[in-house]
């Protein structure tokens, strides 16, 4: 494997990067950590919208499927050589173990074969790392609150390698309560995107639900109460043959979710010093709470970074920003490297088996 010291000389520094912890399978062409030159992806949305969620049997196979023509895919979109590709990212963790397990081992065969250097991404810094594409001005220090299909959690930035988490959910994740809601209500998936346009011109006062807080952790989060109250609100509501207003109750349970996400992050800015707040993750691109956090960063005076729509899913582009700083710490792995379906975004590199 090529010494990871080899980018302090290199001055194109084009990362491979491939992502699959999920149900989207995505390979990206990085240079220097900010310009993305493709970032190719296909999602699983239709396969697993029968089941209401992810198959992680299906969703690995299909991985298999893809990611090899995909990474072609992605070097001719970028208008690149394979030679010209200087070292080869992935997801390592955390996520649905097969699916990991895909993209691991095909970005290490793909290191071998090119005898370029591994780069192992946790998958939550790939998300923080969606800014860093969005907003080519940002640096660390910042928060930045992560909220996503399966993980929500406050994370202190103090270097681009360097996270500690400040907060984060005690059970469900605010990605998984707004899919669970949408499949009780039988209105599709991912619940998400739905909820978020059923919410549009309803009324967010409309129905009472709960905003749960931690004793004694203020920036932690909980929302499995949440999810619980919505459903038992739609299964009482059809035991009494009662119609639910479907624009009020999505726009209510957008604004409890935002209630909860966005005074902890203001609130955590200020008690630890940070001047800049970030967002990232599926959940990130809800309309409530990116306005939600516009207008309380704003009362707060503190600048705030979202990414795009399309940069807050699932993408190969994230990792290979992410992988770029990772690369400049000497973070890299060798042919050992393993997949890990839980790891906390504040991991110590050193003491990994890499």
């Amino acid at each position: 494997m090529a010494n990871a010291s080899c980018i302090l000389k290199n001055r194109k520094n084009i990362i491979l990067a491939i992502e699959s912890s999920c149900d989207e399978t995505s390979v990206a062409v990085v240079r220097n950590g900010r310009e993305v030159l493709s970032n190719e992806v296909i999602s699983q949305i239709d396969m697993h919208t029968i089941y209401g969620g992810v198959v992680p049997e299906i969703a690995s196979r299909k991985h298999i499927e893809v990611i090899c023509g995909l990474s072609d895919r992605a070097v001719g979109s970028a208008g690149i050589s394979k030679s010209e590709i200087d070292a080869v990212a992935v997801t390592f963790a955390p996520g649905l173990i097969g699916a990991l397990l895909v993209g691991v081992n095909f970005a290490k065969g793909t290191a071998f074969a090119l005898n370029k250097p591994l780069i192992p991404v946790h998958h939550i810094r790939g998300h923080v790392a969606a800014n860093y594409i969005a907003f080519p001005e940002l640096e660390p220090p910042f928060m930045c609150l992560v909220a996503s299909g399966g993980h929500t959690l406050l994370l202190g930035v103090d270097g681009y390698t360097d996270y500690k988490i400040i907060g984060s959910t005690r059970d469900d994740a605010a990605g998984e309560t707004f899919d669970k809601a949408a499949r009780v209500l039988g209105i599709g998936y991912p619940g998400g995107k739905i909820i978020d346009r059923l919410a549009a011109g309803g009324d967010p006062a409309a129905y009472a639900l709960p905003r749960a807080k931690v004793e004694g952790c203020p920036y932690d989060m909980s929302f499995s109460g949440l999810k619980t109250a919505v459903i038992n609100l739609i299964h009482n509501a059809e035991q009494r043959g009662e119609e639910l207003d479907l624009h009020n109750l999505a726009a209510s349970f957008c604004m409890a979710v935002s209630d909860m996400v966005t005074g902890r992050s203001i609130d955590a800015c200020r008690e630890f010093g940070y001047k800049k707040l970030c967002a990232a993750g599926g959940v990130a691109a809800n309309s409530v709470i990116r306005r939600e956090l516009e207008k309380g960063a704003g009362e707060a005076g503190i600048e705030l970074y979202i990414p795009p729509v399309g940069l807050c899913g699932d993408n190969a582009a994230m990792i290979g920003c992410q992988a770029y700083y990772e690369w400049m710490e000497h973070h890299t792995a060798c042919m050992e490297l393993n997949a890990y379906a839980t790891l906390g975004a504040d991991y110590d590199y050193s003491g990994m088996f890499f």
